[in-house]
């Protein structure tokens, strides 16, 4: 089968279904109400993001529209039209969510108010807070007094507000005012009733107090709408070499609020006349997304809803489990040098980590710390380490990835903290993003360096570790330590290039090697023996990768994936895909651990990797796979795969209509939701009161 006539869900679509997915979470009335709110203001974020880099590409690809369906197989124009009517349909849904929420919070006895639901002693209470604490921070822009539109910042919210007279009726003006949440919380409390909680949102205060806003203008009709622009966030990094990288990242963020509008969302009841003047104000066309919406927009803030102390509307707290062995060791690095291990968070404490390295900073017989940075925590307890590292005179190598989108301000911050604290800080390489997760520590130990070596599938973030599933292998392996070393070495010298026999990397060898895996186990199938691919990854997207897991299906290889994102396979396609299942768990963790489990005629291949099986890690980032050789990890990570293939509750199935069905239970199965079933089996397995753990201490 040529290339152009595979069976493929286009990218985009895909990635909107996994919203939809989100949104799902936000429908099932089994969620806690709060969560569900939660679960709304992620969809919410997820979408601007999604306008911000891919629907922001697909406009600037229309320029060479002819050029861009050789690349994307499919016609820019067509794609955004479909986006279009999608995000419409989930954009009603979510109305519909939002309401329904909000009735069944009242019936808890929590009211989301708005300005016109408020009672006498309410109203004082807020125009007295108005007046004290948020009218100093408005600053309103009278639009239609202006020979030029105002530059509107990408994710805030404004009320763009018509005012008008009752006793001259030609009278009117057009004003915007930006809700200023980045000082004061969107949500305010009002003063509980009767055992009732009342809240009301920043947006409808400001509506409650226009007539102060405006009291020296001669108007007394107020009309009030919500908008919100969204902007091309793509930084465009410049060729020019007498400029540092960092400089040119940080000129590239503040770019970034004056990108080119991609989105305008209005409340639907808006003024005809006012939303006319603000489209052309800001010059926007047919080609750009004007989308109408409800009374609230920068539903991201919701994720931050408050929960009145309300433990049953909220997920029961998943407090990470006690590793007896970590927990009784006085040297995490003892621990690894009597054997490998792995943690996966959240089920188990980040703080292990954090703790070797802390353990590195000290040790006089430590040498040497290299490290990987992606995304830094905004109080990173990692940095600190390294930096304390430094301090204490080992040479501390850290590798940022300035490009880390969203983060660059972060990452940014951090490098310059720690190059100021003696950090040999490297800022990734020149065209090509460090995705990589890799630390290493180099001990003197006897006559010889020992190289102790952590690779992950997610960031060394303290806060993604507490909502992202990620799986992080321990070892003293000096083969794959040695390779780590390899990596870092690339890393800070680009002109240096290696082999490596045990880790597959992007972009040197990782494509090439799992193509030799999938082909090992169509050889293995032809030949009757055990022939399967059991994988764990984010997205799936590269058309080469497709094609070769087509062949394997078609080879009689039995493939079974769980993929969280975007999924351009399509499974279950006769004579192509017909040995393909895929499935999609979306649950209170953010599902994004990467492993890879080939049979390998029964002796198990596996691998945890950072990578996604996406053209961008395979070809044009830094990436790796380590394996795993310890037969207990790989019965464990087997567990962890086996489980999410067998939940019943989370789990959708993913097909080519994308319809996002539920895999539910089947005739005598009981439900099996798979991330608290990992939560209960890691328990299982540690019981601190009755464990006899050796001290592991390095001396």
């Amino acid at each position: 089968m040529g290339r152009k006539n595979l069976p493929l869900v286009n990218r985009e679509i895909s990635w909107l279904s996994f919203n939809g997915r989100v949104l799902q979470e936000a429908e099932d009335k089994n969620v806690p109400l709060i969560e569900r709110l939660k679960f709304l203001g992620i969809f919410s974020n997820n979408l601007d993001e999604f306008f911000r880099i891919r629907v922001a590409t697909l406009r600037r690809l229309l320029v060479v529209e002819k050029g861009a369906k050789k690349v994307m197989g499919d016609n820019p124009r067509k794609i955004l039209e479909k986006i279009q009517r999608l995000v419409v349909s989930y954009q009603e849904k979510f109305d519909s969510i939002y309401s329904d929420v909000k009735l069944q919070l009242r019936a808890e006895g929590i009211y989301i108010m708005d300005e016109t639901e408020l009672d006498p002693d309410q109203v004082d209470f807020v125009r007295s807070l108005f007046k004290r604490k948020i009218s100093m921070s408005l600053g309103p822009i009278m639009i239609s007094r202006l020979d030029r539109f105002p530059q509107l910042v990408d994710q805030s919210i404004y009320l763009a507000v018509k005012l008008s007279s009752s006793e001259n009726r030609q009278a009117k003006e057009y004003s915007l005012i930006e809700i200023p949440t980045r000082n004061i919380s969107r949500f305010i409390r009002l003063p509980r009733k009767d055992n009732q909680e009342y809240i009301i949102l920043l947006d409808d205060v400001i509506r409650l107090c226009l007539d102060m806003v405006y009291s020296i203008l001669p108007y007394d009709r107020f009309e009030a709408y919500t908008i919100k622009i969204t902007r091309d966030a793509e930084l465009d990094v410049d060729n020019d070499i007498s400029e540092s990288l960092l400089d040119k990242i940080s000129k590239g963020v503040k770019n970034r609020k004056r990108g080119e509008p991609v989105r305008l969302v209005y409340d639907e009841k808006i003024a005809p006349d006012l939303l006319n003047f603000i489209v052309k104000g800001l010059s926007l066309d047919e080609k750009d997304y004007i989308l109408p919406g409800g009374r609230y927009h920068n539903f991201k803030d919701f994720m931050d809803f408050p929960n009145f102390g309300r433990s049953d509307l909220v997920n029961a707290p998943m407090k990470p489990v006690q590793v007896a062995e970590l927990e009784n060791a006085s040297s995490i690095l003892g621990v690894m040098a009597k054997h490998d291990f792995i943690l996966h968070y959240p089920f188990h404490d980040f703080a292990y980590y954090v703790k070797m390295l802390r353990e590195a900073a000290i040790d006089p017989k430590v040498t040497a710390i290299y490290i990987t940075l992606y995304r830094m925590a905004a109080e990173s307890r990692v940095v600190n380490a390294l930096m304390n590292a430094a301090q204490n005179g080992k040479k501390v190598t850290a590798v940022i990835e300035l490009r880390a989108r969203f983060d660059e301000h972060a990452n940014i911050y951090w490098a310059k903290q720690m190059q100021e604290a003696g950090v040999n800080v490297v800022f990734g390489m020149p065209g090509i993003k460090v995705h990589s997760k890799m630390t290493l520590i180099i001990r003197h130990e006897g006559r010889k360096d020992v190289r102790y070596a952590v690779v992950s599938t997610g960031n060394f973030h303290e806060g993604n570790a507490n909502l992202y599933t990620d799986v992080n292998l321990f070892t003293v392996n000096q083969g794959i330590a040695r390779e780590v070393e390899k990596v870092f070495t690339f890393l800070e010298f680009n002109y240096k290039t290696f082999s490596y026999k045990h880790l597959l990397v992007s972009p040197v060898n990782m494509r090439r090697k799992l193509y030799s895996l999938i082909e090992n186990e169509m050889d293995n199938a032809a030949k009757k023996l055990p022939a399967y691919i059991h994988c764990k990854i984010n997205n799936l997207v590269d058309t080469e990768m497709i094609a070769k897991l087509y062949q394997a299906s078609q080879a009689g290889v039995e493939i079974k994936l769980v993929v969280r994102g975007i999924c351009s396979l399509v499974p279950g396609v006769k004579g192509v895909s017909d040995n393909i299942e895929v499935f999609s768990i979306v649950d209170r963790l953010l599902e994004h651990s990467r492993i890879f489990i080939f049979a390998n005629s029964g002796k198990e291949t596996c691998y945890i990797s950072s990578a996604d099986w996406m053209t961008r890690n395979l070809d044009y980032r830094v990436e790796i796979a380590t394996p795993i050789y310890d037969k207990h990890l790989i019965s464990e990570l087997k567990t962890l795969i086996n489980m999410a293939l067998k939940d019943n509750v989370k789990s959708r199935v993913i097909d080519q209509k994308q319809s996002n069905s539920f895999r539910n239970p089947e005739a005598g199965e009981e439900p099996f939701r798979s991330q608290l079933e990992l939560y209960r089996y890691y328990k299982s397995k540690e019981n601190l009161q009755s464990a006899a753990t050796e001290d592991y201490n390095l001396t």
